[in-house]
């Protein structure tokens, strides 16, 4: 029999201890020991509040006193700059804090204050370290604006930051370039987003202008194509497999793993029994997908896997000098970037070329297109092929094996 939550009045099961839906008590259970209650907040100390029937990351919810009306009630308002939290004992801890030191919640922050604030979240919530190195970067051009108050923060000083923001790289002050200007510009779109969230800033004053012509032209310009390696450039990087940066690139071509999924592959995603990686990340149709190893970089995967055993490390591609860490996306670039040199390579090739070189390949020897998909992780849309079609691994594997 169905009965209706008291709670979030979604049908649940009368035979239901709980609610699954918001984890509402339905029936008290028999010989069961209660949780400890908590212990009720003294008068004035301010108010933790769970959000239930909703599924928020940071549930808990801090509210501080603010003062009373003219006839005798309190007013509560919420903590800032920030006022929700994943946990009841990290909602304690900041009402301990505030309790510690009250401050007048209408004032103003700096922006480094704000930054501060914000780029803990923002870490928490994008896997990606590449674009977390690339914000952190962008952030050490906007010295200017540090110590302002966020209020006072206007659309001038952060163009000045854009046009004029310099930075010390590798002991040489430079101004930005295109790339990073862009990056200021949507560091301050976000961090004033979250601003305004929690009623810092009235106004999100990053997103009343857009970048000058110049500067998205200059983006635009730079943003180039990936290019796939020729047959006699092919040949040069089998010469040279011994290298780990250059057998790196050729497990790419051979796999179509991205610079970062190819980094972050561990020693137990690889099946030698059965020949396949399993890895991914970025999308959901990327993450967790199981790919082939073709047959012509099964020894480069064989010798790797065992040396990465024989160090204790975690990772198929791992730091030699300490096997718990991988190779980081920055260490890759320079590291190829030299070999690449060094052996007569193309200049132009970066890191990404590997990927668009499996896809080509992959084109020009007949391998089925939702083949392809699901081995470098794009999503499929024809409902039929995605949802009603059962593939089975080997054939992926024959797929995969057509291209030589």
């Amino acid at each position: 029999m169905l009965i209706l939550c008291p709670e979030c009045k979604l049908q649940v099961s009368s035979s239901a201890l709980s609610c699954p839906h918001c984890g509402y008590p339905m029936k008290k259970e028999s010989g069961a020991k209660r949780g400890k209650k908590r212990m009720r907040l003294p008068n004035g100390f301010g108010q933790i509040t769970e959000i239930k029937g909703k599924n928020l990351r940071n549930p808990f919810r801090v509210m501080i006193n603010a003062g009373k009306t003219p006839d005798g009630k309190p007013i509560s308002k919420l903590l800032r700059p920030r006022a929700y939290f994943p946990t009841y004992n990290d909602a304690y801890a900041a009402l301990v804090e505030y309790n510690r030191c009250p401050y007048d919640i209408e004032a103003d922050i700096t922006v480094k204050e704000l930054y501060e604030l914000w780029f803990e979240e923002y870490r928490r919530s994008i896997s990606s370290k590449t674009s977390i190195t690339q914000t952190e970067a962008a952030w050490k051009y906007c010295t200017e604006v540090y110590e302002m108050r966020v209020k006072a923060l206007r659309p001038r000083h952060i163009k000045k930051c854009i046009d004029e923001g310099t930075a010390q790289v590798r002991g040489v002050t430079r101004k930005a370039p295109p790339l990073v200007q862009s990056r200021i510009k949507t560091l301050f779109n976000l961090m004033l987003d979250y601003a305004v969230e929690f009623e810092i800033v009235e106004i999100n004053h990053a997103r009343s202008f857009k970048l000058s012509d110049e500067i998205i032209k200059s983006v635009t310009t730079v943003k180039r194509e990936h290019i796939i390696y020729t047959e006699d450039e092919m040949k040069t990087l089998w010469e040279y497999e011994s290298n780990l940066y250059v057998s790196m690139v050729i497990v790419q071509c051979y796999s179509g793993w991205r610079p970062q999924e190819l980094l972050t592959l561990k020693v137990e995603d690889v099946d030698l029994d059965g020949m396949t990686f399993r890895g991914g990340l970025k999308t959901e149709a990327g993450k967790d997908r199981v790919v082939p190893i073709h047959s012509r970089i099964a020894g480069i995967v064989r010798r790797q896997y065992e040396a990465a055993v024989a160090r204790g490390g975690i990772y198929l591609f791992g730091r030699a000098s300490s096997g718990a860490l991988p190779i980081s996306y920055m260490q890759f670039c320079r590291a190829f970037t030299a070999v690449n040199d060094s052996i007569g390579g193309n200049s132009e090739h970066r890191l990404h070329d590997g990927r668009k070189h499996f896809v080509s390949a992959a084109k020009r020897c007949g391998v089925d297109e939702y083949a392809i998909k699901y081995m470098v992780g794009h999503k499929i849309n024809d409902i039929t092929e995605a949802v009603y079609t059962k593939r089975d691994p080997d054939w992926l594997r024959c797929q995969i094996e057509k291209i030589v």
